[in-house]
């Protein structure tokens, strides 16, 4: 089953980027979609400090995001820069450990001028590990997902943002769904349409190539 994974990079289990994330996977499974969430703050702390890849919760972590068709990665921004609990776990990924993934940055931080990390510190390391499609930020200050006694509350112009956002990556992501789909259909067509083996004496077929075209 297709999922998308989400990644948490806030060293507390209270935050604004934790908010934001689950307000993302809610919106996600709105819309049909799966999700399985990491939280490096859990993971044993001397395995993820030392790279251990062999660790069975690392090895675990890094396999869910290796067969995600996607991954949303929040995280709190200190000074200009992403945390460093992701910038950890970013690290034990393969070079290739976003090839072909389409990947949603979600950021808060204290002032607009933190939204800067994202541009020049987090999206360049996500295109270096392969991602193939980075979509637009979505950054949320302090002030806009303000503390409330239930809570972390969120501003309307911030979850309008989120869900345009959100509805973006469906878009990208069951237009996907759809090219894998018509695919496997031509891949199984052309197997049923293979010539078979011309033995002594018969008379080869040549079959015409099954047209493909894309359905998006």
């Amino acid at each position: 089953m297709s999922y998308v994974v989400t990644i948490s990079g806030s060293p507390s289990a209270r935050s604004r980027s934790t908010h934001l994330l689950s307000a993302a996977e809610t919106l996600l499974h709105a819309r049909g979609i799966a999700t399985r969430r990491i939280e490096p703050r859990d993971l044993p702390a001397e395995a993820l400090l030392h790279a251990d890849v062999a660790h069975p919760a690392i090895r675990e972590a890094l396999e869910l995001v290796e067969h995600a068709k996607a991954v949303v990665i929040a995280t709190p921004v200190y000074k200009v820069a992403y945390s460093g609990l992701l910038k950890t776990f970013l690290d034990l990924l393969p070079q290739t450990g976003l090839t072909g993934k389409l990947v949603q940055p979600i950021a808060t931080g204290g002032s607009l001028a933190h939204l800067l990390a994202l541009d020049y510190a987090l999206k360049p390391v996500l295109s270096a590990l392969g991602a193939r499609h980075v979509l637009a930020n979505v950054f949320a200050t302090d002030a806009e997902v303000p503390s409330g006694e239930s809570g972390y509350q969120t501003a309307a112009c911030v979850a309008e943002r989120l869900t345009q956002s959100i509805d973006a990556f469906g878009r990208v992501w069951f237009d996907e769904a759809e090219l894998r789909e018509h695919r496997e259909r031509t891949r199984r067509v052309d197997a049923l349409r293979a010539p078979a083996t011309v033995g002594a004496g018969d008379t080869a077929q040549v079959h015409a190539p099954v047209s493909a075209r894309c359905q998006y």
